[in-house]
């Protein structure tokens, strides 16, 4: 396939398929189609492409298309793919990164090949989305015939690809879950704990934001367990347990979170050697594991 020619085509016109338009569009790549079950973000997307007559019903898409991106939620996936036409050796890649690709089976059934292309990237707001997606990495899971084509497309966006095992895409978007969204409830505990000293959440948003920043800094200069920094790290138990002490007063689901998120920091300080045996027994103590094994892999 080369991606100079107009056989690229999405069904399902959000957030994920208008960054990755907006992007091959700028890399010079023309798209064949744009369909969505909403006509009108079809249509909207086109426009802004500068290209209206881009938009079209799905069953036109795929007439026009050798590469088939279905960006459509997770659970649409099968049903999408069940509800189209097929042809032997074209393509139907789907763009989710925890859905198996079992859910292409009817297009692999009529004679496509099947894949998945998922963007390691926040797609709230697709315009930045777009400028990001380059440097960033994407998970391709694809049979020999077609993985070229995505590691090529991968590559005219400026992407890493990350080659997933059949299997494994559940575990994988778990991870990225970690490392994305499971994010925002920690700051906002962070927020809310300011906020109950009369700190407004526009205030520490503002203080936090360096310290979040600062922290993904470090961890890409000196790893994970080198970013480790803290009480828990240096085996500080009095100020842990008066961490604890404000937390339980505060209610007893902040000092739950806490001990939560503690005990694996304490398994990374110790596997460091950052934490002696008798700190971690008593920093155990006072998070009430006593008797816990933790975890020191690296």
């Amino acid at each position: 396939m080369s991606l100079s020619h107009p056989n690229i085509a999405f069904i399902g016109c959000g957030r994920v398929a208008q960054a990755l338009a907006l992007a091959l569009h700028r890399q010079g790549v023309s798209l064949a189609a744009l369909a969505s079950r909403n006509p009108s973000s079809a249509q909207a997307l086109a426009q802004q492409l500068g290209q209206p007559a881009l938009a079209c019903a799905p069953q036109e898409a795929l007439a026009r298309a050798e590469l088939v991106l279905l960006s459509v939620p997770d659970d649409a996936i099968a049903t999408t793919a069940q509800a189209l036409r097929w042809r032997p050796g074209q393509a139907a890649v789907h763009l989710s990164g925890a859905t198996e690709l079992s859910a292409l089976e009817a297009a692999a059934q009529a004679g496509a090949e099947v894949g998945g292309f998922h963007p390691l990237q926040i797609f709230s707001a697709p315009e930045q989305a777009a400028q990001r997606l380059a440097g960033s990495s994407v998970a391709i899971e694809a049979g020999p015939a077609l993985e070229p084509q995505l590691l090529a497309l991968a590559h005219v966006l400026g992407m890493h690809p990350l080659r997933l095992p059949e299997g494994a895409r559940a575990r994988y978007h778990a991870g990225a879950g970690f490392a994305a969204s499971f994010l925002l409830p920690v700051l906002d505990e962070a927020v809310q704990l300011w906020q109950s000293f009369g700190v407004d959440r526009a205030s520490a948003l503002q203080a936090l934001l360096p310290l979040v920043r600062g922290t993904v800094d470090a961890v890409e200069e000196r790893g994970i367990h080198g970013a480790l920094s803290g009480p828990i790290s240096r085996g500080d138990v009095g100020v842990v347990a008066r961490h604890l002490q404000a937390l339980e007063a505060l209610g007893p689901e902040h000092a739950a979170l806490y001990r939560v998120l503690a005990m694996p920091q304490l398994g990374m300080a110790q596997a460091t050697g950052r934490c002696d045996p008798d700190q971690a027994a008593q920093l155990r103590s006072a998070l009430g594991h006593d008797g816990v094994e933790l975890s020191t892999r690296g």
